[in-house]
């Protein structure tokens, strides 16, 4: 009977119900929408990078070796000598290296001179590689491999010409136009920094910057015998990534590499590196969770303003039921029936539209943010939230319910109509 009952006045408050309902389905949307940005943003920040025991580079700072060498954010303090990377490289205890050597940019966009070990052992989220769209890995000199972003940005296409700037500017007015790469191939999307790459060979590094030791071209005549792969000495890196055959050698291999004796180097543990750095940050994950509970503690306020700022305009409603033969305790559970529907209602709807919501905005988010958004079911956290949500919103049906209960028969009747 109270079920048939509550059906019968939300449906006779058909606008009010419907604001109620609305009100708590935009703030579950926007409370797991957040959440899981939240998620997101945070396990693609610590998963950018795997499979990586050290990150090697000039001594500085851990966070700013982790931010220039894998975000491409900032730039170093000093390179490290090729020997160096030689020396450490050929070490018994060391699987594989990814030499990285920065400096330059195309068009705002970071250039990033590598070799082929970055194709064949980076790996990110876990054990994903890094994958070609189209085209071919580079070979040649001034070949070129564009990320996905760089590609889509500015159109390009494989076999296009591009000139690169000197410098990290996006507004440089030096460029190596004398020295044209040429597009071979386009990257396959990760949404991790890897997008908004542009990788050349350590050859074409070299090259770009032949006759600009003073800071500025020479002018002089370029031997393109000079330009050949062969030809090209690498003297200098920025930093080198290094995979180890065992993960107990981690520790050791590090503090070898802090008292390196030749030249000052300094080496990161990258997991280590990144939780450090999310720590650093961490406020504003916490800023984003108690927006998006404030925005939630306001739909559940709409819940109990709707149902109390009622009661008086229903004091009739409820005497003719008192008069009728429901008690007192059914006029409490009717309210608080009332605002259970409600609330759950607006669950169901706001879970909805947090997936519709989400289907439409993941791919903007990825290419702009590379803030990966899998479209999966509801985890235990979230179902604990909706749990806790629709607990609250219910118990904010107490107020009404128990003032409603509270109302004398006789006061009811004697309202004036």
């Amino acid at each position: 009977m109270i079920n048939f009952l509550t059906y019968k006045s939300i449906k006779n408050r058909k606008f009010t119900s419907f604001l109620s309902v609305l009100s708590i389905a935009l703030s579950v949307t926007l409370f797991l929408g957040i959440e899981r940005i939240r998620n997101g943003a945070r396990d693609g920040f610590t998963n950018t990078i795997s499979k990586t025991d050290l990150i090697v580079g000039a001594k500085g700072g851990s966070l700013q070796l982790l931010l220039y060498t894998v975000f491409h954010i900032g730039g170093a303090v000093n390179n490290i000598k090729m020997t160096t990377y030689n020396d450490i490289k050929s070490n018994p205890q060391v699987e594989w290296t990814i030499p990285i050597s920065l400096g330059d940019a195309y068009r705002g966009f970071r250039v990033v001179a590598t070799d082929e070990n970055f194709y064949k052992h980076y790996r990110f989220r876990g054990d994903q590689e890094v994958k070609m769209q189209e085209g071919v890995l580079p070979a040649d000199t001034f070949d070129v491999v564009l990320g996905s972003e760089v590609a889509k940005k500015f159109k390009h296409k494989v076999g296009d010409p591009i000139v690169i700037s000197h410098g990290l500017s996006s507004e440089a007015v030096l460029s190596h136009d004398n020295t044209p790469f040429k597009i071979v191939g386009i990257m396959a999307p990760t949404q991790t920094p890897i997008d908004t790459g542009v990788y050349i060979t350590l050859q074409g590094m070299e090259a770009i910057h032949f006759g600009w030791e003073t800071g500025v071209p020479s002018g002089e005549a370029i031997n393109p015998d000079r330009f050949k792969k062969e030809n090209i000495e690498i003297t200098q890196l920025t930093s080198f990534m290094v995979k180890l055959k065992s993960r107990i050698a981690v520790l050791r291999m590090r503090r070898n590499i802090d008292m390196y004796p030749n030249e000052p180097v300094m080496a990161i543990i990258p997991a280590l590196s990144l939780q450090e750095m999310w720590e650093t940050i961490g406020y504003v994950e916490q800023i984003l969770f108690l927006v998006s509970l404030c925005v939630l503690l306001v739909g559940v306020m709409s819940i109990l303003i709707s149902l109390y700022t009622s009661i008086n305009e229903r004091r009739r409603e409820m005497a003719i039921l008192r008069s009728l033969g429901a008690s007192s305790r059914h006029v409490f559970f009717l309210l608080l029936y009332e605002s259970s529907f409600l609330v759950l209602m607006g669950c169901i709807f706001g879970v909805a539209s947090m997936y519709g919501l989400l289907y439409f905005v993941r791919p903007w988010l990825e290419s702009n943010f590379s803030v990966y958004l899998p479209i999966e079911p509801l985890s235990k956290t979230e179902w604990y939230y909706l749990a806790g949500i629709f607990v609250v919103g219910t118990l904010a049906g107490l107020i009404p319910a128990i003032k409603a209960y509270l109302n004398s028969l006789q006061d009811g009747l004697t309202i004036k109509i």
